[in-house]
């Protein structure tokens, strides 16, 4: 099985190097493209403006100035020379539930794997803060995230759906089980936070002023609560059936 890895935390973080661990106790034939940078919150974008810049670090293993999603292109197309069995996302620091989804460019990376025909999983390890510093349990990850992947290649996952993978911020001793999800719902307050430079010119940043999430029985966020890990099926097709009729009837 070939393997394919990415992550949007960038080539050096420490998921990637757990994701690394993962991937070689299910294969000897892996293969890293992940971003020369942090991309966290690019989502499913490609940079088409300016050219991508292509690192060797060592065998198997390059950096991308680049998005998640070209990662995933360029490990396809040009590193690896043909397509994998597997593209693995992750491991990202903080978990990507409810409408993080729609930000995270871990879950583009596997979006990407997905919309290439790979089966594709996105995967996220939750973390508490403890005096402003985050905790992160990669431990957690790194005891289950083998067992769960090894169950999930076995289940009949049409095209065009990805698996969004979260570990709870606990023990690997204290996760309570492994549950399938739907996707949650989370009220957040992006604010812009404008400053000045050296200069007088304005810059600004973006930040969650407060999140707040739902979390109902059958949930990502309701699992992570509960210390499950959380298990996501994702569809690429976005259409919304419910409303097709009222639209038609509307605009017939």
């Amino acid at each position: 099985m070939r393997i394919l890895l990415t992550n949007d935390d960038g080539i050096h973080a420490e998921g990637l190097a757990v994701l690394e661990r993962i991937a070689r106790q299910l294969s000897d034939d892996v293969w890293i493209v992940a971003p020369e940078t942090d991309q966290s919150g690019f989502a499913h974008s490609l940079t088409l403006s300016e050219p991508l810049r292509l690192r060797k670090i060592s065998d198997r293993h390059y950096a991308l100035r680049g998005t998640p999603t070209d990662c995933v292109i360029m490990g396809m197309r040009q590193v690896m020379g043909a397509k994998p069995d597997l593209v693995l996302s992750g491991v990202n620091v903080g978990a990507n539930l409810a409408d993080d989804v729609t930000y995270s460019g871990t879950v583009a990376g596997a979006m990407e794997g997905t919309l290439q025909g790979v089966r594709s999983i996105a995967l996220s390890q939750a973390y508490v803060k403890q005096d402003g510093a985050k905790v992160v349990p990669w431990e957690t990850t790194e005891a289950h995230a083998v067992g769960v992947i090894r169950k999930l290649l076995e289940a009949e996952v049409p095209a065009g759906t990805l698996l969004n993978v979260n570990f709870p911020a606990c023990t690997p001793d204290e996760v309570t089980g492994i549950e399938v999800t739907a996707q949650g719902k989370t009220d957040f307050d992006l604010s812009v936070d404008e400053r000045k430079d050296g200069r007088g010119f304005p810059y600004y940043w973006l930040y969650f002023a407060s999140r707040a999430g739902r979390p109902g029985e059958g949930t990502d966020l309701y699992a992570i609560r509960e210390n499950r890990i959380s298990v996501t099926p994702l569809k690429l097709d976005l259409t919304d059936y419910s409303v097709q009729d009222q639209l038609t009837k509307v605009l017939g």
